[in-house]
């Protein structure tokens, strides 16, 4: 990042269970379907000004379910999918591994994986972003744990496992900025509570 360099803010978003609907494992594009809402979601805060980054942990790589060029391919048909709406992200993000579960170099604990910020403060990096002016939303507490890491505020969607974790989130004493019922919801609350800011 050069001196000077004036520094976005990002809305992070989830993909299972925020953005997509929460299936088990999804092994190809086919088995992707878009939360009622989600490319409108996206352009939103693209219009707001926000860049809008896709932060997903993926152990089924890890677990030997998909490859890594199989998840590429998942999400080039996601972009298609969002595309077709006339949204599209500003970078896609994913964690391979997991602590416990899978083989060789994905079986690790990592500082990528949700709810470590790795993901976010690479991207922060990368794309040149104020993560103090940024937004995570996700479904589950571990997305909202990411976000709070990396110093950016968080709001928690009903959809996927969020109205479960909303109850874990309240039990640790962490409530959300917001807890809304799907991602346009998050997006509208986003853009509404960060005018003149």
């Amino acid at each position: 990042m050069s001196a000077g360099q004036v520094l976005h803010p990002a809305v992070f978003l989830d993909r299972d269970g925020t953005l997509t609907v929460e299936s088990e494992w999804v092994r190809s594009g086919q088995d992707l379907v878009l939360v009622p809402g989600a490319a409108e979601a996206i352009l939103h805060l693209a219009r707001a000004g926000f860049a809008v980054v896709l932060v997903t942990n993926q152990s089924a790589v890890a677990r030997g379910i998909v490859t890594e060029a199989e998840l590429a391919g998942i999400h080039a048909h996601f972009a298609a999918l969002l595309a077709e709406r006339g949204a599209r992200l500003d970078a896609v993000y994913h964690c391979p591994h997991h602590p416990t579960e899978g083989v060789g170099a994905w079986k690790i604990e990592c500082a990528c994986r949700k709810p470590a910020p790795g993901m976010l403060l690479d991207a922060a990096r990368d794309l040149g972003l104020d993560l103090a002016r940024s937004w995570i939303v996700g479904d589950a507490l571990r997305d909202l744990e990411a976000g709070w890491s990396a110093g950016a505020r968080a709001v928690l969607v009903a959809t996927g496992k969020g109205t479960r974790e909303h109850a874990a989130a309240l039990a640790k004493g962490r409530a959300p900025d917001a807890f809304v019922p799907d991602v346009l919801a998050a997006a509208r609350w986003i853009v509404e509570h960060t005018q003149g800011r």
